[in-house]
């Protein structure tokens, strides 16, 4: 059985390198472009994973990974941060925010799906 995986991001080539990199890795991909759409898909579709990009419109990642947290059919899916921020005090913000990790963009390729997978099936 494959694993979902649900990216949310409003970043076009983000999206698309991730999904290309997860499909070719035998990932179910989906994704959702804003926070509010992102909580909706998670909700309908219980994915294994969830990426979260910091900086989306209308409703920062901070405040999805709550949001989702909060969820009781959501609360032990991992989420891991994909962002760019990367300043002090950015992944600790992410991490009591309630994401499980912090992968830093820009992505590497060769190591993605292995960072990716040292969080898959680690409960919140």
């Amino acid at each position: 059985m494959k694993k979902k995986v649900l990216y949310i991001e409003d970043n076009e080539q983000n999206l698309y390198l991730i999904q290309f990199i997860l499909e070719k890795n035998g990932y179910e991909f989906s994704s959702a472009t804003d926070g509010r759409e992102g909580i909706e898909l998670a909700v309908r579709s219980k994915p294994d994973l969830i990426l979260l990009d910091i900086q989306l419109p209308r409703m920062d990642g901070y405040t999805v990974a709550r949001h989702l947290r909060a969820h009781p059919d959501l609360a032990q899916v991992p989420i891991v941060a994909v962002t760019s921020y990367a300043m002090a005090g950015d992944r600790d913000k992410a991490l009591a925010s309630g994401c499980s990790g912090y992968i830093e963009k820009p992505i590497n390729p060769d190591t993605f799906i292995q960072q990716m997978e040292a969080h898959l099936g680690t409960p919140a």
